[in-house]
């Protein structure tokens, strides 16, 4: 058992003991002292758990947004793991997406394009992209419409691949449609073109 094992066990033992001894004190009968003995054991037992699993829950944040519209911009705040995470729609399809100004262009997994009816087949050769993960080979197509909080995209072209797994990636081309946008104190600011009377 390590140090941190031992320090673990100590914790959590005191921590049944205090309410433990708060009922003996109040002289209440064996089988209820008994029964709240166990519940304040699973409770704190409960707690231990999280406690001890801190790391692996932290990963879980990726899958939370905190993602408003103020005014005309939308606001996202980073997420856990230091990424920023949108929720998009893809020609009506909803999808969690990573927006990366890495990238180039903006990627679907295989099943979020076939979802939204995004043709790849009309592409005769997969692009060559380079990522950080070395050479992926993709199909393009065209997502009809993507929508992210007060921004709409139109029209906007992407790479398919099953390299990609289930991970959805915002582009480049897309943020380069913006007017602006910028990270402030853990946020990020997209702020869309104005809109053009027709």
């Amino acid at each position: 058992m390590t140090g941190d094992q031992k320090y673990d066990v100590l914790i959590f033992a005191l921590l049944i003991l205090l309410p433990l001894s708060g009922l003996m004190a109040r002289r209440v009968r064996l089988g209820r002292l008994v029964f709240g003995a166990l519940r304040w054991a699973v409770i704190f037992a409960i707690g231990l758990l999280v406690v001890q699993q801190r790391e692996q829950l932290t990963g879980l944040t990726r899958f939370l947004t905190d993602q408003r519209v103020v005014g005309s911009e939308t606001r996202i705040r980073q997420s856990g793991d230091g990424h920023f995470w949108a929720d998009v729609q893809i020609n009506g399809v909803s999808r969690r997406m990573l927006i990366d100004s890495g990238a180039t262009t903006t990627a679907l997994s295989v099943q979020t394009a076939q979802a939204a009816g995004i043709d790849t087949e009309r592409s005769p050769f997969p692009a060559l992209l380079n990522t950080a993960n070395g050479p992926v080979a993709a199909r393009t197509g065209r997502a009809d419409r993507i929508v992210l909080g007060s921004v709409v995209a139109r029209d906007l072209g992407v790479v398919v691949s099953p390299a990609f797994g289930d991970t959805n990636v915002i582009g480049m081309n897309f943020l380069s449609q913006l007017h602006s946008w910028r990270v402030e104190e853990g946020t990020l600011i997209l702020d869309p073109r104005p809109r053009t009377p027709n």
